[in-house]
């Protein structure tokens, strides 16, 4: 069998491995806790959250140990950034998502200032043990104040859903916990399948592992947020595919790449320089917009849906120009998405914002 199929079959088979077990993994730990009486809205900011981001922290996990640092730290990024333009603008494409004010005010600004901060820690070339301990530090701490701010607000979420009800009062805690260890041992499998085909793909097409990790792996460690927030615009609950994304997102910076900077022990991650000047910044720039957009009518229109849809594509674009006969234009393009797109959608994104500021006062 050709190199390139025998490691694209073991992509595919990867991200089908990493998601399933990532769906048992989040069944098992809801089904725990509605049967210990958890309240339904830690569930959300803890467990759910931390179900969908499992296949990205299993397979930065397995890169670190594997010696692939480069693609750990662009599976965080790439993650982000698919989170924010594709899982976002697919989710409002479907349905306008209206934002809670808590997003605004509390979640986003950190979400920001993270992302901050990991280009910062990122720029020397290496995310040390010290800072991966302090993101994760920072995890415990976010943790504990969503928890306790959401307890402030009322919850309009309602009950846990009933088929998760039935299933822990049917299945008992034995189905909760053999779900909870099969979905573990599925993503441990998965992931080691994907980074090994990963690897083998980017080694095969003479690419780095970071275009590798910023694309293919990135998007399909994003699966479950993707399918998640679209089930949830379909039966609109547009807040839960919204709070899905940042709380994803978080959870990618502070647990995943603190997780695997922490297991990378003494050396640290490895950073390269593209990511640093090129994909690290975008990740930043998709926070940033963030603000804006969810500022515009307390709501994601399906125009704002189209452009984070449209920004994305164009970037990964400029991923894979550069690597093909056409890496002539590579350097046109980048001018012409730096001049006139990148302007354009901001003009755009800033315009709506305003006249909604206005309309309010």
């Amino acid at each position: 069998m050709p190199e390139f199929l025998q490691a694209s079959i073991q992509v595919l088979l990867g991200i089908g491995l990493l998601f399933g077990g990532g769906e048992l993994f989040v069944q098992g730990s809801v089904a725990m806790a509605v049967i210990f009486g958890i309240p339904q809205l830690v569930i959300g900011l803890t467990v759910v959250s931390l179900g969908t981001s499992a296949p990205e922290l299993f397979v930065s996990l397995s890169s670190v140990l594997q010696g692939s640092d480069a693609l750990a730290v662009s599976n965080v990024v790439g993650s982000n950034i698919f989170n924010v333009m594709v899982v976002l603008g697919s989710s409002a494409l479907v349905l306008p998502l209206r934002v809670e004010s808590r997003l605004v005010r509390r979640d986003v600004p950190l979400m920001i200032a993270i992302s901050a901060a990991v280009w910062g820690m990122a720029s020397a070339g290496r995310v040390t043990w010290q800072a991966g301990l302090a993101l994760l530090l920072g995890l415990v701490i976010n943790t504990v104040w969503e928890i306790r701010t959401a307890r402030e607000e009322p919850d309009d979420s309602g009950s846990a859903e009933p088929d998760i009800e039935e299933d822990a009062a049917s299945g008992g805690w034995t189905l909760a916990v053999l779900r909870l260890i099969a979905g573990i041992g599925i993503l441990t499998v998965g992931s080691q399948v994907l980074v090994s085909g990963a690897t083998s793909a980017a080694t095969y097409l003479g690419v780095s592992e970071a275009v590798i990790g910023l694309t293919i792996v990135s998007a399909g460690t994003s699966m479950p947020e993707l399918i998640t927030s679209l089930v949830a615009a379909l039966r609109g609950r547009t807040d839960l595919a919204i709070g899905n994304v940042v709380g994803s997102c978080l959870l990618n910076l502070l647990l995943v790449l603190g997780g695997g900077a922490l297991a990378a022990a003494g050396r640290g991650l490895d950073v390269s320089p593209e990511l640093i000047q090129d994909d690290l910044p975008v990740m930043l720039l998709t926070s940033l917009a963030c603000l804006p957009i969810f500022w515009t009518r307390g709501r994601i229109s399906r125009l704002e849906g189209g452009l984070l849809l449209g920004l994305y594509i164009l970037y990964i674009v400029d991923n894979v120009l550069p690597r093909t006969s056409l890496a002539s234009w590579s350097d046109e393009f980048r001018l012409l998405m730096l001049c006139f797109v990148l302007p354009v959608v901001m003009i755009v994104i800033m315009t709506q914002a305003l006249v909604f500021w206005r309309t309010k006062t």
